[in-house]
């Protein structure tokens, strides 16, 4: 029988029973493995205190300090007399203070006298316009004068562990000390050469480090190595992944001569900027292989990738395939269809009179089409008379059948599963070529990672004649005057002939009511500004005379279809939506755009809308309202996005503000993050030298034959979930 190694040992056996449940339960710690890879958060030193300047609220914390003086103190209360112990505690940068109340106050008023340094742990609130603790778990840190000392404690530097409330950090410490010593069986992933040639250290010295380092350069060097660990395994796990696509037969595209493409390319109107020919030529040359492209394309907001991508699709229709795009909504699938539709002119009536010789059909597929124009087109799909359908997840159902799909485009690869791309790649009689669309600016690391299975493309100039956006923070609470300005701004935009957007973050019927009392429940939380609300207060007060409209996901297919082609037409000055109108809506005299309750939105999220205006020759205005005071985190991220256009430097924000493990958890289909010590922003490097030295490895053994330990870890990483994910990806 095969012996189980020291690291897949369950926690139960080395910790007991009631230890390891409550770390399976609430910080998902299963193995010894699994304990080992729990590293510190941080270390508190025994010469220099840990602040106490700048503690969060509401959140569970540990802080190593000194106690600064204690006393009991007696009140009434409707109970009888009672007693209560406030410790106050210091630590240089700032003091605390800590309650102890009823029967919980002899053993702290005896063990916490002044001068007595210790860890304490509990949740931030504040009582009396102070902030406390109540209640905490401390731990004495007698060490330092020889009495009594406790063991694990004896190095300068105490690590600060990821801890719950039912676990405090020095608990999940002497949990670590139980099991270190089975470090000494990690199997090493990182192959030899690879380890010695960056002068890394092996890893079980690395994990001695980080839970028990002597010094500071012990946790730096335990550091490089581990980081080095979790890009270098999720690097080969996606380079396989590359390599295996290799592997799989695929149609070649290439363009025939003076076929469609020519004949669009004679007549459009503007010429193509040096990226998109750049971009189109590396797509050219993938269709071109007989093995499936994959490709990610980046463009920013208005950048042309639609129109780098329906030169694509116009190869593969000359070269006898079908091109299929896929849109996240019915809206932007509406969008898609029309403005093909009219960039193609009678390249686009194939089979009808007046279509042009080399002319095709484009169809447009979407859920609530009516049965005979559903009938209709997917015949013309089974036959192959539409060289282009354009679609939403509707495609995708059983009753689609392609005569020949050479190419599928995704647009908006973060709104569209993973599941629902491998559908529609299936439906190929051999894989089709794949490309993913965009508007999401990734920073390289981030694609590297989360999109690495996909070579990238990147559109970063703007087409001639796109106008500049200027964007201005609006400060509604501090200054109600400004946000009066802001709807004079619109009636002028419109006064000149143009038209504007006005974005809320809710709809505002009644399936919203329950969250709108949950939030009620917080004091100074007012629920979101809802469309239906702003658009009637609107239309009433500051936009009277004006024609306001509404646009949301609740409203009927051919109602949202309706009002877009009439705003689209200049029948409608001001639209009132959620973000339905996020992506792909494409209005060129649309000027102006108000966010309401703009710091309710990620940053990403602003700078795609923000794109839907100034896609004229005008120059473009965003505003962007908010209630949230000067000082706050949420007010300097929307000076941010206000004071650049630049969406690859504002995704770099974006990331930095929310912790990489949301972006990489997500991309990953909502499994936990695998990166619990790379930071995807800051080690850049080391995420482009894993991936070279990923493809070296995997080009030189792919299936990692003599690399067991590695091919052990990759399993770790891709447990089934992510596996499929990788798979399908």
């Amino acid at each position: 029988m095969e012996r189980v190694s020291a690291l897949d040992e369950p926690l139960k056996k080395q910790l007991g029973a009631a230890t390891a449940k409550v770390m399976a339960e609430h910080l998902d710690l299963h193995t010894v493995g699994d304990l080992l890879h729990h590293y510190p958060r941080r270390y508190a030193e025994r010469g220099e205190l840990t602040s106490l300047g700048d503690l969060p609220l509401d959140e569970h914390v540990t802080v190593v300090a000194r106690v600064a003086d204690a006393r009991v103190m007696t009140f009434n209360s409707a109970k009888g007399r009672g007693q209560r112990l406030e410790v106050t505690i210091t630590d240089g940068s700032g003091r605390l203070q800590l309650v102890f109340f009823g029967k919980g106050v002899h053993k702290p008023h005896k063990e916490l006298l002044p001068g007595t340094r210790a860890m304490f742990a509990g949740k931030v609130s504040v009582f009396n316009r102070r902030m406390q603790l109540a209640h905490p778990a401390y731990e004495l840190l007698r060490g330092e004068d020889g009495e009594t000392a406790v063991d694990s404690w004896a190095g300068a530097l105490i690590p600060l562990y990821p801890a719950t409330t039912k676990l405090e950090s020095w608990k999940i410490a002497k949990a670590v000390d139980a099991v270190l010593p089975s470090a000494q069986d990690a199997a090493d992933p990182l192959p030899p050469a690879l380890r010695e040639g960056r002068g890394l250290t092996d890893l079980p010295d690395a994990l001695r480090k980080i839970h028990r380092p002597r010094t500071k350069a012990d946790i730096a060097q335990a550091r490089d190595r581990l980081k080095w660990d979790e890009a270098f395994v999720l690097q080969v796990a996606l380079a396989r992944r590359r390599y295996a696509d290799t592997q799989l037969p695929a149609v070649p595209r290439k363009p025939a001569a003076g076929g469609l493409l020519d004949t669009f390319d004679s007549r459009l109107p503007f010429t193509l900027t040096e990226g998109q020919r750049q971009v189109s030529r590396e797509i050219f040359d993938d269709l071109a292989t007989d093995h499936p492209m994959h490709r990610l394309l980046q463009g920013e907001v208005g950048s042309g990738k639609t129109m780098v991508a329906l030169r694509a699709m116009l190869a593969v229709v000359d070269a006898g395939g079908q091109a299929a795009m896929l849109a996240p909504t019915e809206v932007l699938a509406q969008q898609h269809h029309r403005s093909i539709t009219e960039m193609m002119g009678d390249l686009a009536e194939g089979g009808m009179l007046g279509g042009a010789e080399h002319a095709t059909k484009v169809v447009l597929l979407t859920g609530s089409m009516g049965a005979a124009a559903r009938r209709q087109a997917l015949l013309d799909l089974v036959t192959g008379d539409a060289g282009i359908v354009i679609g939403t997840h509707a495609l995708i159902e059983d009753k689609v059948q392609f005569h020949d799909l050479g190419l599928v485009v995704v647009d908006e690869q973060h709104r569209f599963g993973v599941e629902q791309r491998d559908a529609l790649r299936g439906k190929g009689k051999q894989p089709p070529h794949l490309l993913v669309m965009t508007a999401t600016p990734i920073p390289r690391t981030v694609a590297m990672t989360v999109f690495g299975d996909l070579e990238t493309s990147v559109l970063d100039q703007l087409p001639a004649g796109r106008s500049p956006i200027a964007s201005h923070v609006v400060p509604a609470a501090d200054k109600p005057h400004f946000l009066a300005r802001a709807w004079e701004r619109v009636r002028e935009e419109v006064e000149n002939g143009h038209q504007a957007y006005v974005v809320c973050p809710r709809i505002g019927d009644e399936e919203d009511e329950p969250r709108k009392k949950q939030r009620e429940d917080d004091a100074d939380k007012r629920p979101p500004l809802a469309v239906l609300e702003v658009a009637d207060q609107l239309a009433k007060g500051p936009l009277a005379g004006l024609r306001v409209e509404v646009l949301h996901g609740r409203m009927a297919p051919d109602d949202k279809d309706d009002v877009m082609r009439r705003f689209a037409a200049g029948a409608v000055d001001v639209l009132v939506a959620t973000t339905v109108i996020e992506v792909g809506v494409n209005v060129p005299n649309a000027t102006a755009m108000v966010i309401m309750d703009a710091d309710r939105f990620g940053v990403s999220q602003l700078h795609q809308l923000r794109g839907r205006v100034g896609r004229g020759s005008a120059p473009g205005l965003c505003l962007l309202v908010t209630e949230m005071p000067e000082a706050s985190p949420a007010r300097q991220r929307l000076a941010a996005v206000a004071a650049t256009l630049d969406g690859f430097e504002l995704s770099r924000i974006d990331l930095e503000q929310r912790r990489e493990g949301d972006v990489l958890g997500q991309a990953q289909s909502g499994v936990r993050s695998s990166l619990r010590m790379l930071a995807v922003i800051e080690d850049e490097e080391i995420i482009a030298a894993a991936r070279e030295e990923a493809v070296a490895v995997v080009g030189a053994d792919p299936d990692l034959e003599h690399l067991p330990a590695l091919r052990t870890a990759l399993d770790a990483l891709l447990d089934e979930e992510r596996e499929e994910y990788l798979e399908k990806g």
